[in-house]
């Protein structure tokens, strides 16, 4: 091949500085994984953006498992409404079981039904908002926050890379119960003169998730004690209403007229009575069963919190206290 039809080469100027190739990066590992070995999933929480109660943009979300009180009183009333208006058509049509309806729909029931199906789905949608906030924090867990080599020893050196790259896995790491226990026992770690010290941190900081999550509670409890309560009220008052009805039944025989006239006269009276009778009770009824079905949902979503919670105490005594190596106290006293 004759050599002057070949392309010319390109030629290298030295005016300026040569491009740069592209080429791509190599793979991130995680601290601790081994070379060659697959990356594990890193899962990047964003609780601005996940959290179930910052998505609608209305209300402030409740730090941790904590729900905001304002928003879940909006759901409640406007499902208790939903629900009432099911039980007034129900009460209107035909159907076998329209006596259901009528027990939360009759005019001498309403005063007692009404508040107590409003405070009944007040708790419910305070558990139904736990349970999406509950899925969040849980995902804590898989982060990679702290790594799962054996060797790996955690001391005053290591903590600050292990804490920067606990804060760049979540937006806000003080809205997660676990990433906000290892944030605080992490920070401190120059002050502290033994790993007890860090136990002991780590121990008051899950007290204090305890307590926090317990006293999200109180706004249930409070529901809990008053749905019985308003069926005692319409109780008391049913029977107040039979009682007085009743003793203008004793006076319909006074006056001249036959006994036919006096026994119909007072079947009408009679009637009056047992509907005092039956609002007493039908909330009654009302009361007691919204209170053990609130009750129950109550009980199950607080044993998978206080579940994670042990979660959470395991994955700080697994990850964090066990690979604490740092100087001994003797060593400051030298």
């Amino acid at each position: 091949m004759d050599p002057a039809s070949l392309p010319p080469k390109p030629t290298v100027s030295d005016s300026g500085p040569r491009p740069l190739e592209k080429r791509p990066l190599p793979a991130r590992r995680t601290p601790g994984a081994a070379p060659g070995q697959p990356r594990p999933a890193v899962i990047s929480l964003n609780w601005e953006e996940q959290d179930i109660e910052n998505r609608w943009g209305l209300f402030k979300g409740g730090r941790f498992t904590s729900v905001n009180k304002t928003f879940s009183f909006i759901l409640a009333a406007l499902a208790s409404a939903l629900f009432l208006w099911l039980m007034f058509m129900l009460d209107r049509s035909q159907l076998s079981f329209r006596r259901l309806g009528t027990i939360f729909v009759r005019p001498g029931n309403l005063f007692a039904t009404g508040p107590a199906t409003l405070c009944f789905f007040w708790g419910v949608m305070v558990c139904l908002l736990k349970i999406p906030k509950l899925n969040l924090q849980r995902k804590a867990l898989d982060l990679a926050a702290v790594p799962q080599d054996r060797d790996f020893v955690l001391n005053e050196a290591t903590a600050r890379t292990v804490l920067e790259r606990t804060r760049s896995l979540a937006g806000d790491t003080r809205q997660f119960i676990l990433l906000n226990r290892i944030d605080r026992a992490l920070s401190n770690l120059n002050n502290i003169g033994g790993i007890s010290d860090v136990a002991i941190i780590l121990k008051a900081q899950a007290e204090n998730d305890e307590n926090m999550v317990a006293s999200s509670y109180a706004i249930i409890q409070a529901m809990i004690w008053s749905i019985p309560v308003l069926g005692f009220i319409g109780t008391v008052l049913g029977l107040s209403m039979a009682i007085n009805r009743f003793t203008s039944v004793i006076s319909v025989s006074q006056g001249a007229i036959s006994a036919a006239e006096e026994m119909n006269r007072m079947k009408e009276h009679l009637k009056d009575v047992t509907a005092g009778l039956s609002t007493a009770f039908e909330t009654t009824l009302v009361g007691l069963g919204f209170a053990l079905i609130l009750h129950l949902i109550a009980d199950l979503v607080q044993q998978r919190e206080t579940d994670f919670l042990d979660d959470c105490n395991e994955y700080c005594q697994a990850h964090v206290v066990s690979k604490l190596r740092t100087r001994a106290k003797e060593d400051h006293a030298q």
